[in-house]
């Protein structure tokens, strides 16, 4: 079923409905059968999409530039220094003047407010491209693949293994309304959001799934589909660097763990590795692995959804 997404901001996997996350998909996959073979797909012809970046990137960068240049439209980046956002001129403001000239916005930064009052304020679509809450394009790339590689999503078990960050946060948005299974485990003090777990739980009962928060990762990974890290300290928590490598030392996915998980199970990072913390060459680069699978779909993943929106 076609549902109408234009205009149509993307903040949180949570404001998707499951029509329109299977939308995303099944477009996800014409584009990159086009782009694969070579036909032009230029759906955006002359389109602006204004890219804000407050952290440095590099996955999120390259995609949407290169996606959007692909579309036919094309991308301005602003870095930290290059806009007054929030400093001497008001998100409302900025939003104003940003919709009279472009005709979409990407916004990769800290406080997940400001893609919020981009919305609110401007009147072109806005697309989270990663705060400290949530990273919902990376993970409906994850779910992409991971329906690319097992042809279907409903009663898989994703198993999470690590801090309950932006990324643990959309994978429970994610796997909840597409009716997978989701177990997390995470050290005491560094489990995702409450009121984000309760959100999931009721979806997951909606959607037949179940959603488990755990302190053991054995418990967690055990006969699991896919098995997920992330790095222990993101951006702007290197100075708990430390702390976090001893509060998560039992959390390491390595090959002594992932036994524990079914014989075909997937591999998945969103990147960049921190390889001898959070996981091991042995199975980052192991036959399981699909993380650069997983890199690729953000391009084409983010390229449905501006053409959808946009």
């Amino acid at each position: 079923m076609s549902v109408n997404m234009k205009g149509k901001s993307l903040i949180s996997i949570n404001n998707l409905t499951y029509e329109e996350i299977w939308q995303i998909f099944e477009f996800s996959k014409l584009l990159k059968l086009k782009r694969l073979s070579g036909e032009p797909h230029r759906l955006l012809e002359g389109k602006k999409l204004g890219m804000i970046f407050s952290k440095p990137s590099t996955r999120t960068r390259v995609s949407f530039e290169v996606g959007i240049y692909e579309l036919g439209g094309i991308g301005l980046y602003f870095g930290p220094t290059d806009l007054q956002l929030g400093k001497s001129e008001n998100i409302s403001d900025t939003a104003k003047v940003l919709s009279r000239y472009l005709d979409g916005i990407m916004i990769r930064t800290f406080a997940h407010q400001d893609v919020i009052d981009l919305a609110r304020y401007g009147s072109i679509p806005v697309i989270n491209g990663l705060t400290d809450l949530l990273h919902p394009c990376q993970v409906l790339a994850d779910l992409f693949t991971i329906w690319e590689k097992k042809g279907n999503l409903k009663g898989l078990k994703l198993a999470y293994i690590g801090d309950g960050n932006n990324v643990a946060n959309s994978l429970l948005n994610g796997c909840s309304k597409t009716g997978m299974n989701i177990s997390i485990a995470s050290p005491s003090g560094y489990k995702p959001q409450n009121d984000i777990v309760a959100n999931a739980k009721r979806n997951a009962a909606y959607f037949g799934a179940k959603v488990e928060i755990l302190d053991d990762p054995i418990a967690a990974i055990k006969d699991s589909d896919i098995v997920y890290t992330d790095v222990w300290a993101s951006m702007g928590q290197e100075k708990e660097a430390v702390e976090r490598k001893a509060a998560f030392a039992k959390f390491q996915v390595n090959p002594e763990l992932v036994k524990n998980a079914k014989d075909d199970y997937l591999f998945m990072h969103c990147l960049p590795a921190h390889r001898g913390d959070e996981v091991v060459d042995e199975v980052i680069d192991s036959a399981n692995s699909v993380v650069f699978d997983e890199a690729e779909n953000r391009l084409h993943v983010q390229k449905a959804i501006m053409a959808l929106v946009m």
